[in-house]
């Protein structure tokens, strides 16, 4: 594809430095694409050089007028954690053959493994922009001696626009749940099989038989003390599930201060004492399930928080889907239908470029096999 002279591309090193309104103005109301939660995560220290995401992100501009006009939230990876679409292997099989593997770029909200845009433009800027920004990153993966640049969970739309860019794309999938226009729970379990809506039935019911309750917090309900009881609810399952957490208390503070809108805590009390909770996470039509935790465990007590009242949430206040996380097949049964998600990816050596092209082309045909397979599994009444 042959440069555009139209846009250059400046990068930047804290998102503090750049303009709010402008980059908020990009992210058509994604929580974790708002300005807030980036900046949460560099003042909190939780992405920085010592934790192997150094910020590097792309703001491009009109090269005759200067108008900004788009940004690619971006990093320096020095590992492959908490990206959630994993390329160890392929790490593994550069540095065996000689190459330096990391650095590498990685654009992606990071711990993160949520779709949304990653091409960020102003409304109404022609597509060329998005264009630029692609090449912007395959010109800076060359230019600074990166091994690769990898852009995870994009939208299918922009996945489609860096294939014919050059880079390789990858799938993978994920369980969200669709509203389609229920009144409420029951509404929705009317469209499972019997068999189903009986076990979710005797789920929702066994989950609250220890005299648990349920607190739902939104916005300035959600006081300290309800951040620390789930921050160590965090800890707790963060350290049984990567080592150490990747987030750390101040991320909370801060997103729970700069963020409140978007914020729906789930915590669950037993006997005037906090035991477990989620954090979600809104949108103008999404749910997004993000962390759990819990220090007693209690049977169904996880499915009841995380999805159950989730799809309660959803319905109540008219909103289109629940996204619940990576990872899940016990999604499945609880209403939750696999969908695809897409990752990009730029890699400069041509003979690797190669073997991975060649790799992902197998690994596409089976993801889809598992996908079409995995529909024809999901606990909705047949036609």
């Amino acid at each position: 594809m042959s440069p555009d002279t139209t846009y250059s591309a400046k990068i930047i090193h804290s998102t503090s430095d750049i303009d709010a309104k402008l980059w908020n103005a990009c992210t058509n109301g994604n929580p974790f694409l708002s300005h807030e939660f980036f900046c949460a995560l560099e003042q909190s220290g939780c992405v920085s050089e010592k934790t192997g995401w150094l910020p590097f992100h792309i703001q491009l501009q009109h090269s005759e007028t200067s108008k900004i006009v788009g940004f690619v939230p971006l990093y320096i990876k020095s590992h492959s954690y908490g990206e959630y679409v994993f390329d160890h292997a392929w790490a593994n099989a550069y540095t065996q053959a000689g190459g330096n593997y990391y650095p590498k770029l990685q654009s992606s909200v990071p711990f993160t493994p949520v779709t949304g845009s990653r091409l960020l433009t102003i409304p109404d800027t022609p597509i060329s922009a998005q264009i630029a920004l692609l090449q912007s990153l395959g010109n800076i993966t060359r230019q600074h001696g990166f091994s690769s640049t990898h852009i995870t969970f994009l939208e299918k739309k922009e996945a489609d626009l860096a294939a014919k860019a050059g880079f390789l794309i990858r799938t993978d999938q994920q369980f969200h749940w669709q509203n389609h226009e229920y009144q409420n729970f029951d509404d929705f379990l009317e469209q499972l099989s019997s068999r189903k809506r009986k076990q979710i039935k005797k789920e929702r019911k066994a989950a609250l038989l220890s005299g648990i309750d349920i607190e739902i917090l939104e916005g300035t309900d959600i006081k300290q003390h309800h951040w620390d009881a789930f921050f160590e609810f965090y800890l707790d399952t963060s350290t049984k599930k990567w080592g150490q957490p990747y987030l750390n208390r101040n991320f909370f503070e801060r997103i729970g201060g700069s963020m409140a809108n978007k914020i729906v805590l789930m915590l669950c009390k037993k006997h005037e004492h906090y035991i477990a909770g989620a954090l979600n996470f809104k949108s103008d039509d999404t749910l997004y399930g993000r962390y759990w935790g819990c220090i007693e465990d209690h049977p169904y007590l996880h499915f009841e928080t995380c999805y159950y009242q989730a799809i309660d949430f959803a319905i109540a206040h008219g909103l289109k889907t629940v996204e619940a996380g990576a990872q899940g097949p016990h999604k499945l049964a609880r209403g939750y239908v696999p969908t695809l998600t897409y990752s990009a990816h730029w890699i400069e050596n041509p003979g690797f470029r190669e073997a991975v092209e060649h790799y992902l082309q197998h690994e596409r045909h089976a993801v889809d096999a598992e996908l079409e397979f995995l529909a024809s599994k999901t606990p909705f009444k047949t036609p």
